[in-house]
């Protein structure tokens, strides 16, 4: 019985049939984990550089506006509801329907802005926060849910 079973060893180990077939049953998985990986963080940090655009566009423009001057009669037209638009959907327009990135929207991820004066000099600050909408193969994964923070800061220069 032993030497049977050492004599099938053997065969089989200089038996080089299937090796290819065998070493691709064991790699195949791990190449398409790490490749789904790789294309899953570039989307990651894809809609983060997006959100950080649309905060920065958001904060420009907040950073032009003139401000509203009772003594001339001047009223300005700018408004936060305007710039939070330009972030979201890279248009001041109401009609732009589809966001800079998919669940990026008003409702989910508001953005805060505040006005600081840092060394007499008054500043615009965008922030906000979004919770990452992964592809269904990352959500098999079951990971927890990863939120992007994004903030941007702008000076105000005024016109």
């Amino acid at each position: 019985m032993m030497l049977r079973i050492r004599s099938l060893v053997e065969r089989l180990h200089r038996d080089t049939r299937g090796t290819v077939l065998t070493e691709a049953i064991v790699v195949v998985p791990f190449v398409t984990l790490f490749s789904v990986g790789i294309l899953e963080f570039g989307n990651m940090f894809w809609q983060k550089e997006q959100i950080e655009t649309g905060l920065r566009d958001a904060a420009r423009y907040l950073a032009r506006c003139p401000p509203s001057s009772l003594l001339s009669g001047f009223v300005s037209q700018c408004s936060e509801t305007t710039a939070r638009q330009i972030a979201y959907y890279g248009s001041p327009s109401a009609t732009a329907a589809v966001p800079r990135v998919t669940g990026w929207t008003p409702a989910l991820s508001p953005i805060d802005f505040q006005y600081p004066v840092r060394n007499g000099q008054k500043i615009v600050v965008a922030r906000t926060s979004h919770i990452y909408s992964e592809s269904p193969l990352f959500g098999w994964l079951d990971p927890d849910a990863v939120t992007i923070q994004a903030y941007h800061e702008q000076r105000y220069v005024g016109w």
